[in-house]
């Protein structure tokens, strides 16, 4: 069967989006996979192609406004189109099921489809046509871009560029710090009743560096891989602790504040490269071969310097 949709964009759509971006809710935002209608489509009417993730699906209706087409739309389990591509369920077998599934031949004549560009690494187009009949024609990275793209079916280099500016980076903050906020703030009360006030503003200013100032200054940051530019941004917010503590008790000898300042140079950037892994996988910057070898290579590195710098810290936290 056909359900019936519409490009408008309810305040129950902005208030779900809200809730998705924020991390709340984000896994059940889901769409019901299938055959959908926009407008009045005819058996010559468009076919597009988008995964049963919520925003993504609401994206594509609301930017097809006016149109007169169907959406197909794939179980990918309510990851978007790029990341399900990846994993393989916004793949040549789910779409050519789901168009069995629709007897979608029976509605659409001119037998062709029309995929986001980002779906691409997860759809042999060869195969879809070899199986079903239907050719498979990649649209432009963003839906925004459709209306221009329909006038030609030709997409220009900036449709099929993959922009990555600062708003985009700014999205992925809020569902990190919904995970990350109670561990952080649990964190935080432990250190202050234990070390002091000193050692719970490190640990805060850890998680903001990671989580918060990262991806906004990451093209800015020198090297190629996320771990260093972790490394470099975690070394210049651990500097001010460093000489904090150093500088804070000049009776004492100079060894001893040097033992107890040294530990956050160790632990504060270990701890900051490793937090910005997390956007390894929300990024253009990386490929999935590229982050495992860099995950391989300086996981050991992180571990390790945070041991030393643990074990140095609590050992001279002791010595009187």
């Amino acid at each position: 069967m056909i359900t019936k949709t519409t490009s408008r964009i309810t305040f129950g759509d902005k208030l779900q989006h809200f809730l998705a971006r924020v991390g709340l809710r984000r896994n059940r935002f889901r769409v019901q996979p299938g055959l959908y209608a926009l407008g009045e489509p005819d058996k010559e009417s468009d076919v597009f192609v988008t995964a049963n993730y919520g925003l993504s699906f609401n994206k594509l209706r609301e930017s097809l406004a006016g149109m007169d087409c169907y959406i197909l739309v794939l179980d990918t389990k309510g990851i978007n189109v790029w990341c399900a591509a990846g994993k393989g369920t916004f793949g040549t077998d789910e779409l050519v099921h789901r168009m069995q599934n629709t007897n979608l031949e029976e509605y659409a004549v001119r037998k062709k489809l029309i995929l986001p560009q980002l779906g691409a690494s997860g759809v042999a187009a060869h195969e879809v046509e070899k199986r079903t009949g239907f050719k498979v024609e990649y649209g432009p990275v963003r839906a925004e871009d459709l209306p221009e793209y329909l006038r030609t079916h030709e997409a220009t280099p900036q449709m099929r560029l993959v922009r990555f500016n600062l708003y985009d980076r700014l999205i992925l903050v809020p569902i990190e710090l919904t995970h990350m906020i109670l561990p952080t703030l649990f964190i935080m009360a432990v250190l202050y009743f234990i070390s002091g006030l000193i050692p719970a503003l490190a640990a805060l200013a850890i998680i903001v560096a990671g989580l918060m100032l990262f991806p906004v200054i990451i093209p800015w940051l020198p090297t190629h891989n996320f771990s260093t530019k972790g490394f470099i941004l975690g070394t210049l917010i651990a500097l001010p602790f460093f000489f904090v503590v150093f500088f804070n008790a000049p009776a004492t000898a100079w060894w001893r504040s040097l033992g107890q300042a040294f530990p956050y140079l160790l632990v504060m950037p270990s701890l900051v490269a490793f937090i910005t892994l997390n956007y390894t996988g929300v990024t253009p910057f990386t490929s999935k071969s590229g982050v495992a070898r860099e995950i391989f290579s300086y996981f050991p590195v992180m571990f390790w310097l945070f041991c030393v710098g643990a074990i140095m810290g609590i050992v001279f936290r002791f010595i009187t």
